[in-house]
Order: C-alpha cells, then sequence, then structure tokens
C-alpha cells in the first residue's frame, strides 16, 4: 500500500519523520518495501487558468486562451482529449518557455497557426503520475493565475507499507495512523466526518437473506451477501476537476484522479478503508436499490468500463427498481426472462460497476451505496469473473463492518463541499452486521504464550490503545475488539497484539520449552523416512529435481499420462491449466533440457493428482552412459543397469525389491511394451519401471534409451533383523531351464524358489540362449543355484533338491538343457 507520509503527518502531528518510520512499522509486523522521495514540480511550471477553449478547425488540436497572471494572456495549442469543451476558469499546468523538462527546453513555437506559448502538460510529463492521455486539470481558483506550482504541489516522500492479509484494518491512512498511534502513543487527529444524517433517505434498499442456500448446489451456503447497506443522495454537483489536494494525495498513492464524483470515491476508500460506488441518480429506477444473487445462469454484465462478464446465481448484483420482484434466487430464476439481459443491473456488487448507472459527464445527482459484503463471496466471484480491484481487495480481506455509514457520510460532504452539491438530510442504512465478540484471557496464560513478564495492566492498557473495549479484574482480561479488528477472535490474537505493541525486540532470547503431544509421537516418521529415501538416491549419484505440480491436457497427451481432471480456475499460463497426474512427464521435460548425450540421473519426490486421490510418488529417470570410460571400462546405461541401482537402493534402504515383468494391457502407455515391470517392495506392488516408448521419446526430443520408474510413497517398510553370516561354505548347481520365450526368468525363479526349499539361499540367471538345437519359440535360460546350510552340504542332501525342482520344472511342460 502506498501513502504520502504528508497525509499520515496530518492524521499524527507528532509523527517522526519518515526516514524514521522503517524500524517502528517493522516492529508492528507492516514492514516498509521502500520510501520514494516524490520531488515537487520543476521551477517553470505555473498554474494557468482557461478563459477560452476552441477546436482548430482541419486538426484534432484544440486552442487554449489562458490567464497566466503576471505573464499575461497566452495561447497555446493542445492535442489532449480532455482539453475539448473546457470550461473557463479550469486551470491547468503549463509549462513556461524557457523551461527544461525531460530533456526538451520549451518555447514559443507557432502550431496549426497558433501561438503556442509553452506546454499545458499531463502527469506523466510532469513526473508526478502514470497519467498520460490528457492534461493535468483542477478547478477554477485553485490557486491565483501565475503561481509556480510547487509552492502548491510541495514534495514528499510516499511509504510503501507491506500489508498482510489478515491486517485490512490497516489499508487506509486512518488505519494506518491508529495504529501508529497506539505504539507510539501519539494524538490521533480523526479525518472529518461529513454531514451527520438525520431521518430516513430518499433510497429504498432491500438485501438478501442470510443463510441463503444455492440451488444448483444445495450443499453449498452462502453466509448473509450483504449485511449492512448506507444510502445517501446528493444533487446539483457540479462536476469536473477535484480539488488539487486531494488529486495530489491519489496520485501519490497510485491512483488516476479521474474527475470530483470518481475521486471522492476512491479518496474515501484510501482515507477510511470504505471503498464506495456511486451511481447517476437518473438510473436508479423508482428510487430504489435491490442487493440480490445474480438473475439467471449466463447473465451478461456489462461494466463501466465495456467489459462484459457471464454472471449466475451466485454472483452478488446492486439492481435497480425495475419491476422484478427479486427476493431469492428462485424468484430471480422465474422471472428474469421478463427482462432484457444485463438491464437494471447497476453493478457487481463490490467489485466494479455497471455500464448502467455510471457517472458521466453531465451527471449531477447522485446516489452513494456504502456496504459491507461478504469477503468469502466476493472472493469467489471477482476470481472467476477475473475482475481484481481496489474495492475487492479491501473486501476479500475484511471491511470495518460498521464503516458504511461513515463512509457514506465523508463521500457525501466531498461533494458537498468541492462540487457545490447539496446533501439530502437523511440517510437509508439497512442490515444488522455481525462484529467481533468478546474474548476472555487472563494475563498468566498470554505471558506463558510469549514468555514476557508483561503486567496485566500493561496488556490492558495496550489493547485500549488499540480500540478495544478492555475489563480489568485482578489477573482477568475482558476484552471486546474494536468493530476493524475482525481478525481478532480468539485469545492468542490478544497475545500477538501485546506483544506487537510491547514490542518484539523484547522477547527474551531463551531455549523453548520442548512439549510433546501424544498425538504427535511418531509424526516424525514419514519425515524420516523421505528423508532417507533422498539421502539414498543421492548416494547413487541420482540429483533431485523440483518441477511443476501444473501440467496440461497437451503435456499428459504427449507423455501418454492419465488426463487431469484437477483444472485451476485461474491458470497462471496456458500450458499449467490443471494439476499432474504422473510424475514422469516433468522428469522427461527436464531430462530434454539437458545437453544431447549428456548423463541424466534425475528424481523428484513429489504429489500427483489423478482422479484415483491425490497421493505422494517417487520418480527416477535414467539417461545415457552410468559411468563414462576413464581408467575404468564404460558402464553404459541399460535396463540392467538401472535395475542395478533400483536394487542398491532398496539395499541401502534395509528391503527387498523384485521386478515382475508385464505384459499385455498391463503395461503402462508410456513404457515399452517388451521392457516393462512391476515394482514390488517388500513383498508389496508399488508402481512400474522399464524403459520409454519410443514414440513418447519423439514426443519429447529424446534421442537414446530412456528408463523410468514410479513408485508410491510411504514405501512399505518392514521389521528389521539381524542373523549371524553362515560359517558353512555354499554348494552350487547349475541348471539350464528350456520353457517358451513367453515365459519370463521371474516366473522361472519363483517356481525353483517355492520347490526348493529352506536350503535354496539364491537363484541367478548366467546365460540365455537361442538357437539349434533349442525349438523354435523357446529358449534356454542358465541359473545358478546357491545351496547353504547350518553345516557342509553333501551331495546326498543336495540331489533330492535338485531332483524335485527338475521334476516341477518337468510338470510345467518345461525341460532340462543336458548340455
Amino acid at each position: 500500500m502506498k501513502l504520502p507520509y504528508t497525509w499520515l503527518k496530518e492524521l499524527l502531528p507528532d509523527l517522526p519523520a519518515a526516514a524514521d518510520l522503517e524500524p517502528i512499522l517493522a516492529q508492528l509486523g507492516l514492514p516498509l518495501e521502500g520510501i520514494e522521495d516524490v520531488p515537487a514540480p520543476i521551477e517553470g511550471v505555473v498554474l494557468a487558468a482557461v478563459t477560452e477553449a476552441a477546436p482548430i478547425e482541419g486538426t484534432q488540436l484544440t486552442r487554449l486562451a489562458l490567464d497566466v497572471g503576471p505573464h499575461g494572456a497566452k495561447t497555446i495549442a493542445s492535442g489532449a482529449p480532455n482539453a475539448v469543451g473546457l470550461r473557463a476558469g479550469t486551470m491547468v499546468a503549463l509549462v513556461t518557455p524557457g523551461t527544461t523538462l525531460g530533456g526538451m527546453e520549451y518555447g514559443v513555437r507557432m502550431l496549426q497557426g497558433v501561438e503556442s506559448w509553452g506546454m499545458a502538460a499531463s502527469a506523466k510529463e510532469l513526473s508526478l503520475g502514470e497519467a498520460a492521455a490528457g492534461l493535468m486539470l483542477f478547478p477554477a481558483g485553485t490557486a491565483a493565475p501565475g503561481t509556480p506550482m510547487h509552492t502548491v504541489w510541495a514534495a514528499d516522500s510516499v511509504l510503501d507499507v507491506e500489508v498482510t492479509p489478515n491486517r485490512a484494518d490497516v489499508l487506509s491512512a486512518l488505519g494506518l495512523a491508529r495504529d501508529l498511534a497506539a505504539f507510539l502513543k501519539l494524538d490521533l487527529v480523526m479525518p472529518e466526518e461529513g454531514p451527520q444524517p438525520a431521518g430516513n433517505g430518499e433510497i429504498r434498499v432491500s438485501l438478501p437473506p442470510r443463510g441463503l442456500v444455492i440451488e444448483r448446489d444445495p450443499s453449498r451456503k452462502l453466509r448473509f451477501g450483504c449485511d449492512h447497506f448506507a444510502a445517501r443522495t446528493v444533487s446539483g454537483i457540479q462536476n469536473g476537476p477535484s480539488p488539487l489536494w486531494m488529486q495530489r494525495r491519489l496520485t501519490l498513492a497510485g491512483m488516476r484522479p479521474i474527475d470530483l464524483i470518481v475521486d471522492a470515491s476512491n479518496y474515501v476508500m484510501l482515507e477510511l478503508g470504505q471503498p464506495t460506488a456511486l451511481y447517476d441518480r437518473r438510473d436508479v429506477t423508482d428510487d430504489q436499490i435491490i442487493v440480490s444473487f445474480g438473475l439467471r445462469q449466463g447473465e451478461t454484465v456489462r461494466d463501466l468500463l465495456g467489459g462484459e462478464h457471464q454472471t449466475g446465481p451466485e454472483d452478488l448484483l446492486i439492481l435497480d427498481g425495475r419491476p422484478v420482484p427479486v427476493s431469492s434466487v428462485a424468484d430471480a430464476f422465474a422471472t428474469a426472462g421478463e427482462v432484457k439481459a444485463g438491464q437494471g443491473v447497476l453493478g457487481i456488487a463490490g467489485i466494479m460497476g455497471g455500464e448502467h448507472g455510471r457517472v458521466r459527464a453531465d451527471t449531477s445527482d447522485v446516489v452513494i451505496e456504502s456496504a459491507h459484503f461478504d469477503p468469502v463471496l466476493l472472493r469467489r466471484t471477482s476470481t472467476r469473473l477475473g475482475l481484481k480491484t481496489d474495492a475487492v481487495y479491501r473486501y476479500e480481506r475484511g471491511v470495518d463492518p460498521l464503516l458504511a455509514p461513515r463512509g457514506a457520510n465523508r463521500v457525501a460532504g466531498l461533494l458537498a463541499e468541492a462540487g457545490g452539491g447539496t446533501a439530502h438530510p437523511g440517510a437509508t442504512l439497512v442490515g444488522t452486521p455481525d462484529v467481533p465478540s468478546v474474548i476472555g484471557a487472563t494475563g498468566d496464560q498470554i505471558r506463558a504464550l510469549l514468555g514476557m513478564d508483561i503486567p496485566t495492566a500493561e496488556m490492558g492498557d495496550i489493547l485500549t490503545r488499540l480500540g478495544c473495549e478492555v475489563v480489568l479484574a485482578d489477573d482477568q482480561l475482558t476484552v471486546t475488539p474494536p468493530s476493524w479488528r475482525i481478525d481478532m477472535s480468539i485469545w492468542q490474537d490478544l497475545a500477538e497484539e501485546v506483544a506487537r505493541l510491547h514490542g518484539f525486540i523484547h522477547l527474551p532470547e531463551t531455549l523453548p520449552t520442548l512439549r510433546v503431544d501424544a498425538s504427535n509421537i511418531g509424526a516424525e516418521k514419514e519425515g524420516l523416512a523421505r528423508a532417507g529415501l533422498r539421502r539414498a538416491l543421492a548416494g547413487l549419484g541420482a540429483q533431485e529435481v523440483v518441477t511443476y505440480t501444473f501440467t496440461s491436457d497437451e503435456e499428459a497427451a504427449r507423455a501418454r499420462a492419465e488426463v487431469p481432471t484437477v483444472r485451476l480456475r485461474n491458470p497462471l499460463t496456458a500450458d499449467r491449466t490443471a494439476m499432474r497426474t504422473a510424475l514422469y512427464p516433468s522428469l522427461l521435460k527436464a531430462a530434454g533440457a539437458h545437453a544431447k548425450g549428456e548423463r541424466v540421473l534425475i528424481y523428484e519426490i513429489g504429489r500427483i493428482f489423478p482422479a484415483a486421490g491425490e497421493a505422494e510418488r517417487v520418480g527416477l529417470l535414467m539417461r545415457g552412459d552410468l559411468a563414462s570410460k576413464t581408467h575404468q571400462p564404460q558402464i553404459a546405461g541399460s535396463f540392467g543397469v538401472f535395475k542395478g541401482l533400483l536394487e542398491s537402493l532398496a539395499a541401502s534402504l534395509g528391503a527387498g525389491v523384485e521386478v515382475r515383468q508385464l505384459r499385455g494391457d498391463a503395461v503402462p502407455t508410456a513404457l515399452h511394451p517388451g521392457i516393462a515391470g512391476e515394482l514390488v517392495w517388500n513383498g508389496q506392488s508399488v508402481g512400474w519401471i522399464g524403459a520409454l516408448h519410443p514414440a513418447v521419446a519423439a514426443e519429447f526430443g529424446l534421442k537414446g534409451e530412456t528408463f523410468l520408474l514410479e513408485a508410491a510413497l510411504p514405501l512399505p517398510g518392514r521389521a528389521w533383523a539381524f542373523r549371524d553370516p553362515s560359517r558353512a561354505p555354499a554348494a552350487w548347481r547349475d541348471l539350464a531351464v528350456i520353457a517358451p520365450a513367453a515365459v519370463s526368468y521371474g516366473e522361472m525363479a519363483a517356481l525353483l524358489k517355492a520347490e526348493a526349499g529352506a536350503l535354496l539361499e539364491t537363484v541367478e540367471p548366467f546365460d540365455v540362449y537361442v538357437g539349434a538345437p533349442i525349438p523354435e519359440g523357446e529358449r534356454s535360460v542358465a541359473v545358478r543355484l546357491v545351496f547353504r546350510g547350518d553345516k557342509t552340504l553333501t551331495d546326498a542332501e543336495v540331489d533330492p533338491v535338485m531332483e524335485r525342482l527338475i521334476a516341477a520344472i518337468r510338470a510345467q511342460g518345461w525341460g532340462i538343457r543336458d548340455k
């Protein structure tokens, strides 16, 4: 939030210098992002009064006759669009001849037959703001013609305050001044309140009922929509440029001055934190405003900037008094067909006004809307419609529920004072807003939480300075927060405020007391397992990558991954529109970013969001040679090497791992149909492993073999066990099994292990042979069987086992290769 220092100084006359506020605001939890020193306009820029404005025929220029005071009567030619039809007396910022501005010296020159004496400037040209589309205009009588502008537009410092989402109460000059006054114990000068209402206003207002259930989704219940609404009318306004002091503050705060009516609304929002909306009274049919949920699904509403928005039954709208009985969503659906689409919509509540009801150049009578809207409802609507305004920025964080009447009064006062309007003495005020409830706490509670020895009386004084009503009885504090502190709801909030104003710098430097709740015992196991997995993967030479959890339908299709079902309402980019359903597409993109031929061994631990539900997974990718040739032989990348890495990973984690071949429809679509396996960890299926399908590799521009695995986390554990190594020697036997080529080694190994019993220690393949004399369609797989017992095994003990194995193999219809 940007705010000029002089505005704060007006509210806090004893405020320290701007440069001294940085540490103070940091202690308040409102750090400064920066302080910008804004100089006054340079010498040579003066205020001049327009005496006549006439178009120059055949051009797009306007001839302005000016009264420049001591310099006499002058003329200029201006191409600014707002120079057309200027009223006599309106003042402009004139760059006089001989003045250098922006590296250019201005003088007197002929333009389309007009002797142009200097130049009437925009705010951007004077480095006073970003508005470059029109001249800076000021009301008649702002100053005597010829007055140097730097005398009325002084230099200032602009504070850029970082405001956290929970502190909506400081999103205004008054809110920030209120917090500084409480911390520094300064006297606060309140802004003018405007004319106080007496009696009823001219506008009738109706609000939607509380607890309205959305018929299209009965599970969702809206809280209140709008629970407080103030309306006042002002007539006879001479609309035009707002006063110079108001434009100066708006410009320094980063807003562009428009005209008096719009600027008054924006000024009150910056001053008090209360957004308001002003409607041309001619469009408020029957002097009635209806706050209602949407007309019908897909209703088109045109905003005051010309944009069109499709609203629905959950969008809160401001309607005029057209003859349509809108008392509920059901009534709206039943009657909306009688009305032209968008007709009678004054605005989208709390977000933006509509084209119907907008303030126009000839607007003289206005209706002021100042209301309190449901922040959750407005955030949903603004997000869905893609409308982010200064008003909704405040509403969605929480505006003071009791501030609406004061906001309406202040706007009415500004329009009467600066625009010559007449405020109607009455005001319409409807609704009963919710305010913060009473909070109870003891001094001992707060001291125990903060670890600071603060007297209970000082706590009461701090909370009182913040605007709370405090009742102190012995050590008990009964606190009613002010209406603007909607973030204070529990006693811990009171403790935070006490610590904030007492000073976080006084927090003692002590070790915190460790209190472990029974429910937290063992909660670190998953984190430790994850850390152990990362260490093991790093030990194998893999590098961790962290990629976006966002993806798109196109990326999922390229990777042959599951189509995303969890979609983003407001994606940042077109290629990140949904939540990913697998890890490996992200790994493939990361691998594609490496130089061609470079070794890649990367992993990621992250969450995926398939249709089956959110899950955490680990993914590993390998490309290229595992180790290049140096003084040792090269280790070429292959599926065997990749599987070996997996087995090494399992061994380092004390787990058992097995890969079972997948065939047919069981093969994941991203894998090569002949090199794909089920990953079994400690006896449980956790994922898959294999070679990337060539078609998928081509989609990602990956040449050569790429190997992948993806497994669900947490990986199944098992109890640790230790045993002494056997002192007995092993007995080896070799066996060549002839089986159809479709029979995997895993199936053979499973049969041998099941039949061999406890004496079989390991079984490993060492040769595969295809060709004569092996029948076509079959292959010979030679395995080495290692037997070990408590003592040295004899042939008499091993041979019967071998006979059982051979019998089991023959029973499967397989054969034994003799030679």
